[in-house]
């Protein structure tokens, strides 16, 4: 892509991570709006399906520039045990532990960079480059957080581990490449019914421009148990 083009597309990369992030809950919304009371429609669940890739690349952009990792780590680990009772209640009406909330994923795609980077250690100060072999090394590690994931029946399991991966370690590459990557590793294994829309998730993707815009973090952490809940007790109680 010459400059020219580069300037060009740069310009329409108008959506934050704020925004991005909106976006998936909208559409998270509905697919949960979609499974919970109307399964037989399609097209809630189609719209749902631009959650996944919008989440992942968060996850990985929120690994990439928080600066406790620790923290980040934690934080996502405390709303996944939070989370974990109004998933069970919302989708399964009773307490369930054959399915557990996409914040265990988050938790263990996050685990799961955290390992990376310690097995991959420091770039080589000569080259510029890690080493191979640390890396090949550091890619099993996340390929054994991803079964680990698919143990625990966590949402999403081993493909939202290795999305939360991808959009992390292509970072360093071109934009439209990395969310190209990312995205269609989710939309090419997961394409069956409703699924078929994962990759119109590109689109706001590549509109991201970088910027963090106005954070809104807690919000985006309560919002998942709250708004199950919601589902839950409207299910239940109110619409019959």
């Amino acid at each position: 892509m010459d400059q020219e083009k580069v300037t060009k597309f740069n310009k329409i990369r108008i959506l934050d991570g704020t925004i991005l992030k909106l976006i998936a809950m909208i559409s998270m919304v509905f697919d949960h709006v979609g499974d919970i009371f109307c399964p037989e429609l399609l097209w809630p669940r189609m719209i749902g399906r631009l959650a996944m890739p919008i989440f992942s690349f968060c996850i990985a952009e929120g690994y990439l520039h928080t600066k406790n990792k620790n923290r980040y780590l934690l934080r996502m680990g405390i709303f996944a045990v939070i989370s974990e009772i109004p998933f069970d209640l919302a989708f399964s009406g009773k307490i369930d532990i054959g399915h557990q909330n996409i914040m265990l994923t988050f938790f263990l795609s996050i685990l799961g960079l955290k390992f990376f980077d310690m097995i991959r250690g420091e770039k080589d100060p000569q080259t510029g480059k890690y080493k191979r072999s640390k890396t090949v090394l550091g890619c099993m590690e996340i390929i054994g957080m991803s079964i680990i994931a698919m143990v625990l029946k966590a949402d999403y399991t081993v493909f939202a581990v290795i999305a939360v991966f991808l959009f992390y370690v292509l970072s360093d590459v071109n934009h439209i490449v990395r969310t190209g990557v990312g995205t269609a590793f989710l939309a090419l294994t997961r394409t069956m019914g409703y699924y078929c829309t994962t990759g119109l998730s590109i689109i706001p993707l590549l509109l991201y421009n970088g910027k963090k815009g106005k954070g809104l973090k807690w919000l985006f952490y309560v919002f998942y148990p709250v708004h199950l809940l919601i589902l839950f007790v409207l299910k239940h109680y109110f619409i019959k």
